[in-house]
């Protein structure tokens, strides 16, 4: 589910390599375009592997929360893409990521409870979710 929804909004969206993309002025700490694909293909890996464990271990009958707020997480992250690249909302998908962060700590400190390895798979996500707001917030003050 994390790397299905994952690859069907970054080929709905394929805004990266945009005359308009290239156009924004971005930081020099910008990582080059090739990096994405393989980075988001890793994480959504290691997503889909903290939910299934927590998951596993009772289902939504005991981890509903837990579970929840990682589906909300999950649908804020898918969309981020198409507001920054579909609708080109820079400001607004800096809104969507800030959210998406803390809604990624929340479900660390949620599936801690559960497994305390199903955490410790989402804190690269997070580590990448927190260069990509500064990312973000850095075009949005650049343009």
């Amino acid at each position: 589910m994390c790397a299905g929804g994952g690859a069907l909004i970054g080929l709905a969206t394929q805004g990266g390599d945009s005359p308009w993309y290239a156009s924004l002025d971005k930081p020099s700490w910008t990582p080059p375009g090739w990096i994405f694909g393989p980075v988001w293909t890793t994480l959504y890996a290691a997503m889909g592997a903290a939910a299934w464990l927590v998951s596993r271990d009772g289902g939504w009958s005991e981890h509903r929360l837990p579970l929840t707020v990682f589906l909300t997480q999950l649908a804020v992250n898918f969309a981020w893409s198409p507001l920054f690249f579909g609708l080109r909302q820079i400001t607004w998908a800096l809104v969507d990521i800030v959210v998406l962060w803390v809604l990624i700590m929340v479900t660390i400190r949620l599936f801690a409870r559960v497994k305390p390895v199903a955490a410790w798979l989402l804190t690269p996500y997070l580590a990448w979710v927190s260069f990509a707001t500064a990312l973000n917030a850095a075009i949005v003050a650049r343009n």
